[in-house]
C-alpha cells in the first residue's frame, strides 16, 4: 500500500521488477554470479517492497537459463556484433526478447515500451531508439507476434 491507502497497480509492481532485473542482468553479465546469489543481494540489500517478486525472478532466471536462444534472436536484428553492444543495452534487448517470445501475455507494444523506457532510463544518449528498432525486428520475426503486429496494424487503417 501506499502513504495514502492505495495498493500499487501489477503493473507498475512489473515495471519495478524489470528495472530491478536489468541491474541484475548488467551485474550477471559483467561478474558471471550465480543466479541465486544475485537474487539473495537484491532481495538483501535493494528496496523490493513495490516489486513483483515473481516477476523479478522468472527474469533473472530464465534469461541466462535461454541465452543462447534469445542472442540468436537479437543477432540477425542487429547493425553491429552482439559483444560489442553496451551491457545496459544487452540486458535490455535480452529482457525485451525474452518477453517477446516468451510472455504472450504482454501486448508487443507493452514489451517495446517498457524496453524503451529502460534505455532512456539506464542507457547512453540515443540508445533508447536503436533498442525499439532492435525489437521491433525481433518482434517482427517472431511469428506470434508478426500476427499481433499485423493486426494492429489492420485495426488503425
Amino acid at each position: 500500500m501506499t502513504a495514502n491507502g492505495k495498493t500499487h497497480a501489477p503493473r507498475h509492481r512489473r515495471s519495478r521488477a524489470r528495472r530491478r532485473v536489468l541491474q541484475a542482468l548488467y551485474q550477471w553479465q559483467l561478474t558471471a554470479q550465480d543466479s541465486a546469489e544475485i537474487e539473495r543481494q537484491f532481495l538483501e540489500e535493494h528496496n523490493m517492497a513495490h516489486v513483483d517478486l515473481e516477476y523479478f525472478a522468472e527474469l533473472l532466471y530464465e534469461i541466462p537459463a535461454r541465452l543462447a536462444s534469445l542472442d540468436a534472436l537479437i543477432e540477425p536484428a542487429l547493425d553491429r556484433p552482439l559483444a560489442v553492444i553496451d551491457p545496459v543495452e544487452k540486458a535490455i534487448l535480452r529482457m525485451g526478447t525474452y518477453e517477446l517470445t516468451q510472455r504472450l501475455d504482454i501486448p508487443y507494444r507493452v514489451v517495446v515500451n517498457e524496453a524503451v523506457d529502460l534505455a532512456r532510463l539506464f542507457g547512453a544518449e540515443q540508445s533508447h531508439r536503436y533498442i525499439n528498432g532492435v525489437l521491433d525486428r525481433v518482434g517482427h520475426h517472431t511469428p506470434l507476434r508478426a500476427a499481433e503486429i499485423g493486426r494492429r496494424r489492420a485495426e488503425k487503417h
